[in-house]
């Protein structure tokens, strides 16, 4: 009954926003149209009555009930621009609306609503709001596009981006049986949802299918903020690459092996990691690496370790500077095996390639900041995105707004009013310039 409640009231917020905020402007220059920033903000604050947690962040996993009542609010809004809405076979909210030239791609503009356990309002929502705003935008000035425009909330992007990897036809068949965020596994999710997981290959596209995509998004970051930035022009999504690295010694006594007769597991992987903070750090740019999960056996406090497992994340634009300083960890971790009389094993585990975003894409962006009066810095997106899936199909391009302190998948996530009706104008400006611009 609470969730027939939900749904009713979504349903009313769309029709109550909609009338009080219809201003139909169809004279108005392309140059001059802005999103309303009062109605863009007033469903940004009712997408957060879906999953509200205790702590008030939001708990919105894919496949959800939560996630799913959101995507028939979002679906309601959809319609009110313009947009026709569909479920496609990957669980993926498509709103669809034509374009005044037979035969052109469409421009593709979303992101996802689905949130971590307990995570925040912003992460993703900005993006999938602002899009449905600047697609109403559009409609009330009767401002057509020459290409089709598609607004798409992609399902399960934390949970490992299933709805925008099923564009590029990466989503494995082992992968429907694996859990989710939530109580379901990803193939039961999709049918929840109203997808097909059996008939995830019909949605791979090739290159051509999208014109262009473009993705507004929070920084998750706390670049933008403490500069003062109002903009950030995304050159790319970074690259990552992760290994386990094994470190085999021997397990002996505490008590009665001598510290010069120890083979520890744990001091060489304790010496290892130090090294690998002082080499991601030795070279200018942007690279970051992370150690994030460790593991001691036997792990007793009067037992000398004898091995010891932990991850390594390397990130950054470019994937040959990734391989660069793996190379460095891999010697220097070599050397310290030989020191300390123990074994050294990596297993890389997992690869997401970098996605270098199109230069044309990022001079709209910038251009558009501009126009609107807003400060805006090139800059790289350390997390990945939606957007990284089609790098390989389409021109690709991202809009970051602030973070408050950087904080992010958590309930203190924080990117003001303002802020968000910024990044808004300028996505809708760039997208007017990109039916100009890329065919």
């Amino acid at each position: 009954m609470k969730h027939r409640f939900a749904a009713i009231n979504s349903w009313l917020m769309v029709f109550t926003i909609g009338f009080a905020s219809w201003n139909a402007v169809a004279d108005t220059p392309a140059a001059e149209l802005r999103v309303d920033g009062t109605r863009l903000n007033a469903t940004m604050g009712h997408m957060k009555t879906f999953g509200m947690s205790d702590t008030g962040g939001s708990t919105r996993v894919a496949y959800s009930d939560e996630n799913r009542l959101a995507l028939s609010y979002v679906s309601a809004l959809m319609l009110q621009s313009g947009l026709m809405p569909r479920i496609d076979v990957a669980g993926n909210l498509i709103g669809r609306r034509k374009g005044k030239v037979a035969g052109l791609a469409p421009i593709v503009s979303g992101s996802h609503i689905d949130t971590v356990p307990d995570g925040g309002h912003y992460d993703g929502i900005v993006g999938v709001m602002a899009a449905v705003e600047v697609a109403r935008t559009l409609y009330e000035a009767g401002h057509g596009l020459d290409h089709p425009l598609e607004i798409v909330v992609w399902s399960n992007e934390e949970g490992g981006k299933t709805g925008s990897r099923s564009y590029m036809g990466s989503v494995e068949e082992r992968e429907l049986t694996l859990p989710s965020l939530g109580d379901k596994n990803i193939g039961d999710g999709i049918t929840l949802l109203g997808g097909h997981p059996d008939r995830l290959a019909e949605n791979g596209r090739n290159r051509g299918d999208i014109s262009s995509y473009i993705e507004l998004h929070i920084e998750q970051g706390a670049i933008l903020d403490r500069e003062g930035i109002s903009i950030g022009v995304v050159e790319g999504i970074v690259g990552i690459k992760r290994w386990n690295i094994t470190v085999v010694g021997f397990a002996n006594h505490a008590g009665t092996t001598p510290m010069a007769q120890r083979q520890d597991a744990m001091y060489a992987a304790a010496l290892i990691i130090a090294d690998i903070r002082h080499i991601i750090t030795a070279e200018t740019g942007t690279q970051v690496g992370t150690v994030g999960r460790l593991q001691v056996h036997p792990g007793a406090p009067n037992v000398v370790p004898g091995r010891v497992v932990f991850s390594l994340e390397i990130r950054d634009l470019d994937m040959e500077k990734v391989d660069h300083l793996f190379s460095h960890i891999r010697g220097s971790a070599n050397t310290i095996g030989e020191e300390t009389d123990t074994t050294i094993s990596f297993d890389q585990f997992y690869e997401s390639p970098a996605a270098i975003t199109d230069e044309r894409i990022k001079n709209l962006i910038q251009d558009s900041a501009d126009a609107l009066g807003l400060s805006a810095m090139h800059m790289p997106s350390g997390a990945g995105h939606d957007s990284q899936s089609l790098a390989g199909i389409a021109p690709i391009g991202m809009i970051f707004v602030p973070s408050k302190d950087g904080i992010s998948h958590a309930p203190g996530e924080f990117t003001s009013e303002q802020q968000i009706i910024n990044g808004a104008n300028v996505l809708l400006q760039t997208i007017i310039g990109m039916d100009e611009l890329i065919e």
